[in-house]
């Protein structure tokens, strides 16, 4: 089994254990046994399913995005197709948000599916060079399946938060049959899980996130052999997002799809961002060019597993 199918099972497996762990818990507490278990291992595989079938189509309907031909947008249409070709990938749909900031996203279940999507901001702003090395970032996550797992992640802690508060209100309002004398123990755990459950999620979720960025970003700039473009680009893009119109700034559901976060900058977005920070996204991406101007990093090969390239020169 190739590195990026294994760690997608396995991400999927660990999500659904916990779903199933804390469905198990509400079961028990209401006194319906192995209920709660089984209604969260349906909940997680019906969401497993949607999210493998539905995320692309979700992900364009909630950007108001657009598809385009090679007659509408023929630069970046171009564009995808030759960073499309140099990955060993299938020609994605290609498709416009209308929005000012400067922004880009890719997704889709698989590369025979994908879609890569740039907004009207960031075709002003990037050089051609620059808007290469950031569609190369992006069909690195179609390469490494990246929308689907980070797709499932998000619902799944979206889930598990809501079964979390509902264990609570439901110990809170004394809905469960057990001993009342251990209600005290029993608001604890309740007290517990409401808290660190969809803490536990979200710092899994942000995890892979953030690992998959880092991943993106090198074998994006080994695809296109522009690493400093794209860190050109990176700079424009926090700038552009930060400073511009951006209906997007508190949309932290679909922030974690961006190339680059488009929520405000403060102490807790960067805490819980699902991006790693800019400037250590831009200071890999240096030691990635010097590396490859030394022949230290090999040549990208469009059939090599990038899910299991090590950043051992980082």
């Amino acid at each position: 089994m190739k590195a990026y199918r294994l760690r997608t099972a396995s991400i999927f497996v660990i999500l659904t254990l916990f779903m199933v762990a804390i469905g198990y818990v509400i079961g028990w507490f209401f006194g319906y046994g192995y209920l709660g278990f089984g209604i969260m291992l349906v909940i997680s595989v019906l969401m497993s399913f949607f999210s493998y079938f539905f995320s692309k189509q979700s992900a364009l309907a909630a950007n108001r995005v657009h598809l385009v031909t090679r007659e509408e947008e023929p630069k970046l249409y171009s564009i995808v197709e030759k960073v499309a070709n140099e990955a060993g990938l299938p020609m994605p749909e290609v498709g416009i948000s209308e929005v000012s900031m400067p922004n880009a996203f890719a997704t889709g279940r698989n590369p025979k599916n994908a879609a890569v999507v740039a907004t009207r901001g960031i075709l002003r702003i990037l050089s051609d060079d620059e808007l290469e090395g950031v569609i190369g970032h992006e069909m690195s996550h179609v390469k490494n399946r990246d929308i689907l797992v980070m797709s499932v992640a998000s619902c799944m802690v979206s889930v598990l938060t809501y079964a979390a508060r509902m264990f609570f209100y439901g110990t809170m309002f004394g809905a469960g049959d057990r001993d009342r004398d251990n209600n005290a123990v029993m608001l604890v755990i309740a007290v517990l899980c409401a808290i660190l459950a969809p803490i536990a999620g979200l710092i899994l979720q942000l995890a892979v996130s953030r690992n998959r960025e880092y991943l993106a970003d090198e074998t994006g700039a080994r695809i296109t052999g522009k690493p400093l473009d794209l860190a050109n680009a990176l700079r424009k893009l926090e700038s552009g997002c930060m400073n511009n119109p951006n209906n997007h700034y508190n949309d932290t559901a679909h922030a974690n799809m961006w190339i680059s976060n488009p929520c405000r900058e403060g102490f807790m977005v960067r805490m819980f961002s699902t991006h790693p920070s800019t400037d250590e996204r831009i200071r890999r991406l240096e030691i990635l060019a010097d590396a490859m101007s030394k022949g230290s990093v090999p040549a990208y090969t469009p059939d090599e597993d990038s899910s299991s390239t090590k950043l051992s020169y980082q």
